[in-house]
């Protein structure tokens, strides 16, 4: 049996779209940071409606009537404050470039891996949740290293067939997420630019020295 606050969640979700009030896209990135906020404090089971509201000193029936449930709350959310800091980044180099991503990411590790943390369990149990978590926080970066690499290997700078070219990604992103598994620490600037000194470049045959004149 459903629990009251089960109830309470699943109620208003078919509140026509036709009633949504108006709300100004500063508000909405108020309220978006604020479920992130959330979030990252208390995971995704305790994250409710009326925390939300209370947050963000909105009535809970405007959210509801908005965004129709959490979920498609969260997932507005993730949507509406998707960043691309790794888009803009070329040094001219292919290590310059990962050395640049790597203090980038590590920098928003902080704040990032808490909330990949905090969805990942929910969002392998809604493809719509898992959908919004990707396309927000990972596949733009997962875009811009591959771009990167590109470059990499249009300059000669790397094989254009070189095995370990099209792990690059993986390698990066990959050790933010198990870090804090692992040694129970956030893969910060510091631990990224040396992962990326001393296990990705190398594999790519480059080093983090200025390129020869």
């Amino acid at each position: 049996m459903p629990s009251p606050g089960s109830a309470q969640e699943s109620a208003p979700e078919s509140a026509p779209m036709s009633r949504r009030s108006k709300i100004t896209p500063e508000r909405a990135q108020e309220l978006y940071g604020a479920v992130l906020e959330l979030l990252r404090e208390s995971g995704y089971e305790s994250l409710t409606m009326e925390g939300v509201a209370a947050r963000t000193r909105c009535g809970k029936s405007t959210l509801y009537r908005q965004w129709g449930s959490k979920p498609e709350l969260v997932v507005a959310a993730l949507h509406g404050t998707r960043r691309m800091r790794l888009t803009n980044i070329d040094t001219g180099t292919l290590a310059g470039d990962l050395l640049a991503a790597a203090r980038a990411i590590g920098e928003a590790s902080g704040s990032d891996t808490p909330l990949m943390h905090a969805l990942s369990h929910a969002a392998l149990q809604s493809p719509e949740l898992l959908c919004a978590l990707r396309e927000a926080l990972i596949l733009p970066e997962v875009a811009a290293i591959d771009a990167m690499v590109r470059r990499g290997q249009e300059r000669g700078e790397i094989a254009a067939d070189l095995p370990g070219a099209a792990f690059v990604a993986a390698q990066l992103l990959g050790v933010m997420r198990a870090r804090p598994l692992l040694e129970g620490r956030y893969a910060d600037a510091a631990y990224l630019t040396g992962f990326t000194e001393r296990a990705i470049l190398p594999g790519l045959g480059l080093t983090a020295g200025a390129p020869e004149s």
